[in-house]
C-alpha cells in the first residue's frame, strides 16, 4: 500500500500557498516537503499541521493507493 500525498500540491495552489511559503512563514522543515514530494512517510503530527496551515480536510492532502 501507498499513501500518495499528490493532492496536496493542488490544495497548495488553490490557497495560494507555496512550498516556499511552508518553510519560510510556517516553518516547517525541508526535508519534510521532501518526503511529502516522494510519497515518504511523515507523521500525523505533520498531517495535522498542514491541514491547519491550509484550512483544508485530510482528504485534500493525502490519498490511500493500494499496489
Amino acid at each position: 500500500f501507498m499513501i500518495s500525498y499528490d493532492r496536496l500540491w493542488g490544495t497548495m495552489k488553490e490557497k495560494g500557498i507555496s512550498q516556499y511559503d511552508l518553510v519560510k512563514d510556517y516553518q516547517i522543515s525541508k526535508s519534510l516537503i521532501h518526503r511529502l514530494r516522494k510519497n515518504e512517510g511523515v507523521s500525523m503530527n505533520s498531517i495535522n499541521t498542514l491541514c491547519k496551515i491550509l484550512d483544508c480536510n485530510i482528504e485534500d492532502i493525502a490519498t490511500y493507493q493500494k499496489d
